[in-house]
């Protein structure tokens, strides 16, 4: 068994789409846009297989949770996979030039991955490992 996607709500589908495709080599189809309930979306794939999908509706309510700091219940972040230690090195300092906030890391974490932690565009809390 496979998990086929993971969805996200965003506010901004196309600056969330440019994001994972700009910083981590996404591949999108073409938006999906269903006229009648207002609803948009596009499926982003990833070299490994994975696909995330990234959604928007006008009436869909933002999250009141401090996104940054607050841990909840439910899905709390994604983490994507590279092939070395200099690989997560390098992706962190590309995403600090490109203004985005590194929280923790790169760190070796007591379990043994090499990562460091981040937000998109939308805080949604991102991992980027080795490991």
């Amino acid at each position: 068994m496979i998990i086929e996607h993971v969805a996200i709500w965003t506010k901004d589908l196309e600056a969330l789409r440019k994001y994972y495709m700009t910083h981590f080599d996404a591949k999108s189809n073409e938006k999906y846009h269903n006229p009648k309930t207002g609803f948009q979306s596009y499926f982003l794939s990833f070299e490994s297989g994975a696909r995330l999908e990234i959604m928007q509706k006008e009436d869909i309510p933002e999250s009141k949770d401090d996104r940054k700091f607050a841990q909840h219940l439910g899905l709390i972040h994604l983490a994507f996979g590279l092939g070395s230690k200099e690989a997560v090195d390098l992706k962190a300092v590309s995403l600090q030039k490109a203004g985005y906030e590194i929280l923790r890391g790169p760190r070796t974490t007591g379990d043994g991955y090499y990562e460091f932690e981040t937000l998109d565009p939308d805080g949604n809390r991102l991992e980027v490992t080795f490991g």
